[in-house]
């Protein structure tokens, strides 16, 4: 080997040394806690600080880790960042995370990368879960081993526990020009304690609202889960929605016998139902059954249903931990990258949209209409057309539009027909229900009825079209139910998975009011407040929504005043 060979490798282990020495232990996300059930790392005993100058009014301060013998620790753990307000060598020396809004701290990409995760421990940008000893008395939380790492599937493993310093940021595409979203959520996994004993669980299951693909995967994976991995022997399901806690069905007895098969079927084995919460009812059946774990899967109403039911038994100081799963079809739940069955519903839909389209083009002038669903967020149509490529138009909640006009969707049609001698056009239920008479009907989840807005479509675009002396063939397909009825796709029955033991962990741990879900692709717990009672809708300045137009060819907006009417939707 050569002398100039040996010079590059010579250097290429000093750069390897010294990054394993001197990177903070933060920029690798773990903390300096065994993986075990051992004893955690005594606390800090001194502070090695090297200033970093940021700006006019902070610094970023080294801290120096201990080892279990007490000496300097050493390696990837041997620092961890935090932030401090003032001066170098200042008088003030709070530990403090940076506020995002101040531009004096995003000087460099390298910087601003640091901000990012510094400082975890000071829980500003952290959302912290509430736990059980919040609330409770130490004598109350008993401090258990987790049964799970000793199973034969994670024998051997180092990295089975999560670490409770493991977080998953929000928002990960960094732009020092642009504000930042610091905020970062606890990362989902079993942890090494947990504070229930196996023998004392007592673990119900509940399904509200409408159906959608995957309910009885999370069903079954949370009983598998709860038996194989903790030794939880009492598992019930609360039939029929939020009502089956109080109104004297008999509470189902779940094990991996009776769940056994049931993911390859549509709906939900313990039945649903909307509306039927009773706050006092449900708590009053919490204590005469005894129940201490509560896995309530469901969409936004019955989201801020468990928040109510997690607040109410912190308050009265019970031992429970609730955890939800977040179920809704429509994709409309935010911070997480998806909700459960929504892959699902988008692949069924294809069938939907296939046929209308084989309807269209067999016709002179053939229109295929095709209704899928989507209240107040269109991302099932978005992505059926995305995935579809043939067609021709997608009308969302977010997006008004006008149908007549030099602009309306009418005068694009004929324009389509007149060039292709066909047209598909996709429509979601919540889309245009500013054209219609306002309905007064509400559902049991307080919900208002919409009017169908794909037999609208197709009344009006038929007078436009006779009105102009044009024959065309209208056929309409709505097959609103049948993409939610259907057994979940291979993709979503893997993560209904994880999110049913991302749910069990969490709650094993004595964590409560929280749910479940990956942000950024890493599954996280999010307080149950960042999502109850708000809604995520299609961003029609995203690029996904871009791509959209590209596929289709529409116009960005069917008003007659496209402008105004891209300033009042944004």
């Amino acid at each position: 080997m050569s002398a100039q060979a040996l010079f590059f490798l010579s250097i290429i282990h000093v750069i390897r040394m010294l990054a394993l020495n001197f990177v903070p232990s933060c920029f690798f996300g773990r903390s300096g806690q065994n993986s075990t059930c051992g004893a955690s790392r005594k606390p800090l005993q001194w502070k090695l600080r090297t200033p970093l100058q940021l700006g006019k009014q902070g610094f970023v301060r080294l801290q120096r880790r201990t080892a279990q013998s007490g000496q300097p620790a050493r390696g990837r753990s041997a620092f961890q960042i935090s932030c401090t307000h003032g001066r170098p060598g200042g008088s003030s020396d709070a530990r403090e995370a940076f506020d995002e809004n101040d531009a004096d701290f995003i000087l460099s990409p390298e910087i601003y990368q640091s901000l990012s995760i510094s400082d975890i421990d000071s829980g500003r940008y952290l959302k912290s879960i509430p736990r059980l000893q919040d609330f409770l008395p130490a004598s109350q939380i008993p401090r258990v081993c987790n049964p799970a790492t000793s199973k034969v599937s994670f024998r051997g493993l180092d990295n089975y526990d999560t670490s409770p310093n493991d977080v998953v940021l929000k928002q990960t595409v960094i732009n020092p020009d642009k504000r930042r979203n610091f905020a970062r959520y606890l990362r989902a996994g079993p942890r090494s304690w947990i504070a229930f004993r196996p023998e004392e669980v007592r673990a119900a299951i509940v399904t509200c609202g409408g159906l959608c693909p995957g309910i009885n995967t999370v069903i079954r994976e949370l009983t598998d889960g709860l038996w194989h991995l903790y030794d939880v022997r009492s598992i019930v399901g609360i039939r029929g929605g939020y009502r089956g806690f109080y109104n004297g069905t008999p509470y189902l007895e779940l094990s991996p016998r009776t769940v056994d098969g049931i993911h390859r079927l549509g709906g939900t084995i313990l039945g649903s139902s909307r509306g039927g919460f009773d706050l006092e009812q449900i708590l009053g059946a919490i204590r005469r059954h005894g129940l201490n774990q509560l896995y309530i899967i469901g969409g936004d109403g019955t989201i801020r249903g468990a928040a109510a039911i997690a607040e109410a038994c912190m308050r009265e100081r019970h031992r429970v931990s609730v955890a939800s799963i977040p179920k809704t079809i429509d994709n409309d739940i935010p911070v997480i990258d998806h909700s459960f069955g929504f892959m699902t519903a988008v692949e069924e839909a294809q069938r939907a949209l296939n046929a209308a389209h084989v309807e269209a083009t067999c016709f002179p002038n053939g229109i295929g209409i095709v209704r899928l669903m989507g209240r107040n967020s269109g991302f099932i149509a978005m992505y059926a057309s995305l995935a579809n490529r043939d067609v021709d138009c997608c009308l969302i909640p977010e997006l008004p539009f006008e149908i007549e006009g030099p602009n309306g969707l009418a005068a694009f049609v004929e324009k389509r027909l007149q060039e292709n001698g066909h047209f598909l056009l996709v429509v979601a239920e919540g889309a245009g229900q500013d054209l219609l008479a306002a309905s007064t009907e509400i559902d049991a989840s307080g919900n208002r009825k919409f009017n169908d807005i794909g037999l609208y479509l197709k009344e009006r675009l038929q007078a436009y079209f006779n009105r102009e002396n044009i024959e065309v063939s209208m056929k309409y397909i709505d097959p609103t139910y049948m993409v939610r009825a259907v057994p979940a796709t291979a993709s979503d029955q893997m993560y209904c998975a994880v999110l049913a033991h991302s749910a069990i962990h969490g709650a094993m741990a004595g964590f409560t009011s929280f749910t479940v879900g990956p942000v950024n692709g890493r599954h996280a717990m999010i307080p149950l407040q960042d999502v109850a009672g708000q809604q995520q809708r299609v961003d029609i300045r995203d690029r996904t929504w871009s791509r959209l137009l590209s596929s289709t060819g529409q116009p960005s907006s069917f008003l007659n005043q496209p402008a105004a009417a891209l300033h009042q939707t944004a």
